[in-house]
C-alpha cells in the first residue's frame, strides 16, 4: 500500500485551547416541532426574530425526509410574502428586521442595545475548520446558499459595520469561516470544509452561526432551498506527524450500550481519541483508541438517545452521530 508521510513541525507559543463543539450541530432536537415556529434547539429563525421579522412566512423547517445521518436535517427556504421576498434563515443569534426594508435587516447576538434580548452560543475553542453536509436547490440562476460562523467576544452583528440600528462590532470579531454553495443545484448530500481565518490570538467567548438559502440579502428571487446537517468543527494540532494513505476509512457504530470504532486499511498503530457528546455539547465519554484493532467504548452509564462522536488524531478527524439503546 502506498503511504505518504508528511512531517510538520510548528514552533508556537500558543496556549492549547479546549476543544469546544457546536451544540445540536446535527439538528436532532427541535423546539415547537410541527408548528410554524419550529426551530432547532439553540437556533433561531425569522419567526422568533424582532420587529417585522416574525410577520414573514416560515422559512426554517425540520426535514425528516432527507438527512445525512440521524433523523432530521434543517431546511431553509427563500419565500415570497405579499410583495416581498424573505430569505430563508437560521442562526444562533437573532434575525432583526427593524423596518420593512431588507437593507436594514441584520443578524446579531442582541437586538440593538436591548439587554433583555440576548442570544449567544458559548464557544471558547480555536478550531481549524468548519465542516458539514448540505444539499441545495436554486430558485434562480444566480442564487447560492451560505453558511458562516463568526468567533467573537462580547456582541457581534452581521453586517458588522455600524448602522442606525446597531453599533460597530468589528473589534469583537476573532475569526470567520465562510462557505458558499456553488451557483448550481446539488442534489446529493455533499461535504463542505472551510477554514477559520483568524485576525488575532484572542480566546473566543461565543460563536455566531448564520445559515441562509440566499446569500444576497437583497434578492428578489424566491424558491431557493438549502438543507444542512452535521455541522461541526475540526481542531488540528500545532505539532504533528501526519500520515495520509490513499485509502482510509473508519466504521463507527453502537450496540448494546457499547460504541465500536474500527479503522480499515490501517497497517500502523496510530492512536486517536474519541469524544462523545450529548445534544447540549457536553462530553459524556472519552477514550483513547488505536487504528489497528476494533475498539470498544463502554457507554453503559449513558441514557438511551442520540449522541455525537468526534474522533481526533494527528492524521485523521471524523465526527458523526450514534444512537445509544
Amino acid at each position: 500500500m502506498k503511504k505518504i508521510v508528511t512531517l510538520i513541525f510548528v514552533v508556537s507559543s500558543a496556549v492549547l485551547f479546549s476543544q469546544t463543539t457546536i451544540q445540536n450541530g446535527g439538528f436532532e432536537t427541535w423546539d415547537n416541532a410541527g408548528t410554524s415556529t419550529e426551530e432547532p434547539t439553540f437556533y433561531n429563525s425569522n419567526k422568533t426574530g424582532t420587529d417585522w421579522a416574525p410577520n414573514g412566512p416560515q422559512t426554517c423547517y425540520r426535514d425528516g425526509s432527507t438527512f445525512y445521518s440521524g433523523t432530521y436535517s434543517a431546511r431553509v427556504e427563500t419565500k415570497t410574502y405579499v410583495f416581498a421576498v424573505v430569505n430563508g434563515s437560521l442562526t444562533t443569534g437573532i434575525v432583526n428586521a427593524p423596518t420593512t426594508s431588507k437593507v436594514d435587516g441584520y443578524i446579531g447576538t442582541m437586538k440593538n442595545t436591548d439587554i433583555s434580548d440576548i442570544r449567544r452560543m458559548a464557544f471558547t475553542g480555536r478550531p481549524d475548520s468548519l465542516i458539514g453536509y448540505y444539499k441545495y436547490t436554486q430558485g434562480g440562476a444566480a442564487e447560492k446558499g451560505k453558511v458562516v460562523a463568526y468567533l467573537h467576544k462580547g456582541h457581534y452583528y452581521d453586517p458588522e459595520a455600524a448602522t442606525s440600528y446597531h453599533p460597530d462590532s468589528s473589534a469583537n470579531k476573532i475569526a470567520t469561516a465562510l462557505f458558499l454553495t456553488p451557483t448550481a443545484n446539488v442534489g446529493a448530500w455533499t461535504r463542505f470544509s472551510v477554514p477559520f481565518s483568524y485576525l488575532d490570538s484572542r480566546t473566543p467567548q461565543y460563536i455566531m452561526i448564520s445559515v441562509t438559502s440566499s446569500n444576497d440579502q437583497l434578492t428578489t428571487v424566491a424558491g431557493s432551498k438549502l438543507w444542512l446537517d452535521d455541522i461541526s468543527v475540526v481542531y488540528n494540532p500545532t505539532t504533528s506527524i501526519t500520515e495520509t494513505e490513499n485509502t482510509q476509512s473508519v466504521n463507527v457504530y453502537s450496540y448494546d450500550k457499547t460504541a465500536y470504532v474500527n479503522f480499515y486499511n490501517k497497517n500502523v498503530n496510530n492512536q486517536y481519541t474519541i469524544n462523545i457528546y450529548d445534544v447540549t455539547g457536553k462530553i459524556v465519554a472519552t477514550q483513547k483508541i488505536e487504528s489497528n484493532k476494533n475498539n470498544a467504548i463502554n457507554l453503559s452509564g449513558l441514557t438511551t438517545g442520540l449522541y455525537i462522536y468526534q474522533i481526533t488524531g494527528t492524521d485523521f478527524n471524523k465526527s458523526g452521530k450514534i444512537t445509544v439503546q
